[in-house]
């Protein structure tokens, strides 16, 4: 062994030494990186990338901005007129000429600009012309699913208004950015104001805050005050939303959005506060519909608007700049028919003497179960006469229309009475006037009367279908949970968001407030086996060579087969020995169900034969204050019901519209035990002996009787006759008083729910 020691090894002499001293032999290179550390970047790849990143996006902004010019005004500038087709491609309407007159900003007072300003960008002269983050945050909700988002300043808006076009793309979002930058530059802030308050899309086929004054207030808009320049700043968010007049159900939402203009003004110091707390919400006048869409023409043309619009398939400023030609669904042979059928069963018995028949407006919509093709849509006596549509409306109650709904959802629950009996046609209830509805700890509190306060004692689900018995019903929702029922009406068609839709027992006296589309939608899913599909109103729309994507037709199991058809049984029941024994008059197979608003403001029938379903409602509205109206004595009848002129109006239509057709008789595949009726619908020569005038039939006992059934004295304050009231209140809710609409034949669909099922 040698005593010579080896020398010590200094710090950066050679290999890296137990302590972490790095390894710098001359020459020597450093160890390459093996396993996972090869997939991990240096600071050097990371500062690398970085820069890159910065130097191409740096360069991308200085060439999108040398190469994108300030173009020349576009066509929509000056908008187009729209196409309307019927399905077999002759013309239904042209929606006319565009409403504008520029002024210049001097005109427009103060409180206007500013009430717009709040609306849309606060922010608007002391900030850039656009706004990255805004635009980001936009992008990301978008891809989220919160619908698409612009994050636009009012400079943006006016770039896309005036010199771009709507489409959502990112090319044009892109030169939308890069004008607006320029423009800037280039223009005063209030040069940019005046363009977009000229350029704005109001509704009512208003472009600009002048015509915008003109078709909402009759006035000029330096003539505006501040609660309605308010209104007018609310309606550049979506003016069919807040349009209250034509969708009197959306006052709410409307109400809240010029609270939160008026609140911005305080907020930037434009408005003070006691001027604010002092202002009330202003309603719109009437609308002035254009002469060319008289009789159902302009009824269609905004059903079908709204159709594209609320489906999102194109935007609403897109749409009104024009130059579309759109093939809806419409049958001329069946939508002609739909008209001569109200005309004969109802409108020719109305009569000048009496005042209530100046309340009567009917609606209906009739939809092919096969192919979810809305073929016919009535929606008012003339549209230029009575502005809203009478078929797409949601403020009136829809009766015991909604009672199918219940039972369909205790079938597809499997669901049981409270003593633990399954629910069947053949299941036995108590049918006692003014029962409290029972839970599984006693009372829920509530307990509903019965049609004239009658009680039926036991009788089957089937019986209390075909007589309408509001006791066992509401105990039936109880039974079955009233969740689920509102869940299985949402998933027959019903929109998520109808009003009044609430999951309590008093949904079994049909207080939500659906539109009869609404419910044709539910019944077709019915008719077509519980089979929900995607219902529209377009075949084909297209703006020169562009078409528009339109959805598919794309099929959903809503409830199970066995819950529809069993559904469907004690239906056809209704229709043979029930309430809507008038429908037999069709001529064919049929299942149905008549429905009454409280206080007789409204009368039902919703029904179908296996290839065809329809609704059909007569609504009772005052033609100047739009409050809504008892129909006591209307058409000369003791009070109005569903099994009565809308009954009528539906057979009458759905013979029309199939003659030719071979009847189909019903196919059932029912629940378990229970056995289909037969297809022979009786003789509809007279009503079957249970049978009486009123919507839903009384007892054995018999109704009460009218002295002079013609002209009621008085009409009563609830469903009963004019002789009789009930003893005890009837505890019923009812819509909220804004859905009585505004000074306008007022009501229609919602803008948060598409027009057709979720």
């Amino acid at each position: 062994m040698s005593d010579q020691q080896p020398e010590q090894q200094q710090p950066g002499d050679g290999p890296a030494t137990r302590d972490g001293w790095p390894a710098k032999a001359a020459g020597r290179r450093r160890p390459k990186r093996t396993g996972w550390r090869r997939l991990v970047p240096t600071w050097r790849m990371l500062l690398g990338g970085f820069l890159l990143i910065v130097l191409l996006v740096a360069g991308g902004l200085i060439a999108g901005y040398l190469l994108v010019d300030i173009p020349k005004p576009n066509d929509a500038a000056v908008a187009q007129s729209n196409v309307f087709l019927y399905a077999d491609g002759s013309q239904l309407a042209r929606d006319g000429v565009v409403n504008r007159e520029n002024v210049p900003l001097s005109k427009v007072p103060k409180t206007v600009q500013h009430a717009a300003l709040a609306a849309e960008d606060r922010g608007f002269y002391s900030e850039s012309a656009v706004n990255p983050g805004a635009m980001l945050r936009a992008a990301w909700n978008t891809v989220l699913g919160k619908g698409k988002q612009s994050g636009s300043t009012i400079t943006q808006q006016y770039v896309k208004n005036y010199y771009l076009g709507q489409e959502q793309t990112l090319s044009r979002k892109a030169k939308e950015f890069f004008i607006a930058i320029k423009l800037d530059r280039e223009e005063s802030k209030d040069d940019i104001l005046q363009g977009y308050l000229n350029t704005s899309y109001f509704g009512r086929n208003a472009y600009g805050i002048q015509a915008a004054a003109q078709a909402y207030f009759s006035k000029d808009v330096d003539d505006l005050d501040t609660a309605q320049a308010a209104y007018l700043a609310t309606l550049l968010n979506a003016p069919s939303a807040y349009d209250i007049s034509a969708h009197p159900e959306n006052k709410r939402r409307a109400v809240n959005r010029w609270n939160y203009v008026l609140d911005g003004m305080v907020k930037e110091k434009w408005l003070g506060s006691s001027e604010r707390a002092a202002m009330k919400f202003p309603t719109p006048g009437k609308a002035k519909p254009a002469a060319g869409m008289s009789g159902q023409r302009g009824y269609l043309v905004e059903a079908v608007k709204a159709y594209l619009t609320s489906n999102k398939l194109i935007d609403e400023q897109t749409l009104a700049s024009g130059g579309y030609r759109i093939t809806t669904t419409i049958d001329k042979k069946r939508q002609n028919a739909f008209v001569t059928a109200v005309r004969e069963q109802l409108m020719d018995k109305l009569s000048d003497s009496r005042k209530v028949d100046s309340y009567v407006r009917a609606g209906g919509a009739s939809i092919d179960p096969a192919t979810g093709k809305v073929v016919a849509l009535y929606g008012g006596v003339d549209y230029t006469k009575q502005y809203v549509n009478n078929a797409t409306r949601r403020d009136y109650q829809v009766g015991s229309t909604f009672k199918p709904f219940i039972f369909a959802s205790a079938v597809q629950n499997d669901s049981t009475t409270q003593d633990g009996r399954a629910i069947t046609p053949k299941t036995a209830y108590d049918g006692t006037n003014r029962r409290p509805v029972q839970g599984p700890n006693g009372p829920v509190g509530f307990a509903p009367p019965n049609e004239d306060d009658v009680s039926y004692g036991r009788v089957t689900a089937t019986k209390a279908m075909d007589k309408s018995v509001n006791a066992v019903y509401a105990q039936m929702a109880e039974d079955v949970g009233t969740q689920k029922v509102k869940d299985t009406a949402t998933a027959l068609g019903l929109p998520k968001k109808t009003p009044n839709l609430n999951a309590f027992p008093s949904m079994a006296l049909g207080v939500a407030t659906a539109s009869v589309l609404d419910m044709t939608q539910a019944y077709a899913t019915l008719a077509g086996h519980g089979e929900h599909g995607t219902y529209t109103m377009v075949t084909k729309a297209a703006k020169g060579s562009e078409e528009v994507d339109l959805p598919g037709r794309e099929k959903k199991r809503a409830v199970p087969r066995d819950a529809a058809d069993t559904t469907t049984s004690i239906l056809r029941s209704v229709v043979d020995n029930g309430t809507g024994f008038a429908a037999q008059a069709a001529g064919r197979p049929a299942a149905g169900k008549t429905g009454t608003a409280d206080d007789d403001k409204a009368a039902w029938f919703a029904g179908y034969t296996p290839d065809l379903a329809t609704v059909v409602a007569v609504m009772g509205q005052d033609p100047d204050s739009a409050v809504q109206k008892p129909l006591y004595g209307a058409a000369g009848q003791p009070r109005m019901n569903g099994g009565g002129p809308p009954a009528q109006i539906w057979a009458a239509y759905t013979a029309a519209a199939l003659e030719g057709k071979p009847a189909e008789e019903f196919d059932l595949d029912l629940e378990s035990g229970e056995e289909a009726p037969s297809d022979e619908p009786s003789t509809p020569s007279e009503p079957p002996a249970s049978s009486s005038a009123s919507d839903e039939p009384t007892a054995t006992s018999g109704p009460p009787t009218s002295s002079d059934p013609t002209t009621p004295s008085a009409p009563p304050t609830s469903k009963t006759p004019p002789t009789q009231r009930p003893t005890q209140p009837t505890r019923v809710p009812t819509p909220p008083a804004e859905t009585s609409g505004p000074e306008e034949d007022g009501g229609a669909f919602g803008n948060e729910d598409s027009l057709f099922s979720p």
